[in-house]
């Protein structure tokens, strides 16, 4: 399918406009050009109640956003923004939350782990592992009750997801790792780094700059790094993995799906068509995007009902 035409103006007016790459830059330059397109989001879903709190870390803690439906949440979605380990902010990802609150009637918890270079690797995974050990042990606190927890993220926070989930394998209980577009593995020769590597929201510049700012070249082989390389990921939650078919990720994360499930684990992989990298935050404005957060949610609602079974 061709690139939707809300991306393809999207893109040929960034062009126009001469807006640089995110790795064009230093992180904080692209930090605010990630936080300059926030209220073109549109506005959020009403739901019960927002309230920021401090999640414990073994470093000290660090601050989060827990977002609450009007009724009783059915499960608690810890979810791990995104941005190459570098970039984004609570405020970037709420409105996305919103409607993940608003569609699943999860409560949505949204931790602020520390990005590179000032913290590379691992001091955000490890941020992520402590949030999820938090979200474990203080579910009923932030639910209201014992619900199933859920860890979810997209590209860079999805692969922290995953792997702070593979550390935390027989320790904590998950219903489902819910992936958009997740960074899996550190080969920036396959097929979709070739197709899609120039011209869209995120390019092969922009992945090689976050793995340089994440971690030092010797170590983007480690499997807390790039899980496709781990050696065993049986045992993991069930996996739903979305990807874009306009991504350079798209193959990485069809191939962890295939992983996955090659190692036991329940893992279903869908790739959106005609959609670019980062899609999911723009629900407001693009009818396909909502579509594929719709489905989402419903992932989400359904694993909460197989865990309360």
């Amino acid at each position: 399918m061709a690139l939707h035409p809300f991306f393809e103006t999207m893109m040929a007016s960034f062009a126009a406009a001469g807006r640089p790459a995110l790795s064009a830059g230093t992180p904080q330059q692209g930090r605010a050009l990630v936080a300059s397109g926030r209220a073109a989001l549109g506005p959020g879903a009403e739901i019960g109640s927002v309230r920021d709190l401090a999640l414990p870390t073994r470093t000290g803690a660090v601050p989060a956003r827990l977002l609450l439906p009007k009724a009783a949440p059915a499960g608690l979605v810890v979810y791990f923004h995104g941005g190459g380990w570098v970039l984004g902010e609570l405020d970037d990802y709420e409105v996305l939350a919103r409607r993940l609150v608003a569609l699943s009637g999860c409560a949505v918890l949204l931790p602020d782990y520390r990005l590179a270079p000032e913290y590379p690797f691992p001091a955000g995974l490890d941020d992520c592992e402590d949030a999820l050990i938090f979200a474990t042990t203080s579910i009923a606190e932030l639910a209201g009750a014992r619900v199933p927890l859920i860890v979810a993220g997209d590209s860079a926070g999805a692969n922290l997801g995953t792997v702070a989930a593979r550390r935390l394998r027989g320790r904590a209980e998950f219903a489902l790792q819910l992936l958009l577009y997740p960074v899996t593995d550190s080969d920036f020769e396959r097929p979709s780094y070739r197709a899609h590597g120039e011209g869209l929201p995120l390019t092969r510049q922009d992945m090689l700059w976050f793995f340089d700012h994440y971690a030092p070249r010797e170590r983007h082989d480690d499997p807390d790094i790039a899980p496709m390389r781990a050696s065993d990921l049986s045992g993991l939650p069930p996996a739903v993995i979305v990807t874009a078919e306009y991504d350079v990720l798209r193959d990485e994360g069809e191939a962890y799906a295939q992983k996955l499930a090659a190692a036991g684990v329940p893992a279903s992989h869908r790739c959106a068509a005609g959609l670019p990298h980062g899609f999911a935050r723009l629900h407001n404005h693009v009818e396909a995007v909502d579509a594929e957060i719709r489905t989402v949610a419903a992932s989400i609602v359904a694993a909460c009902r197989q865990a309360g079974a």
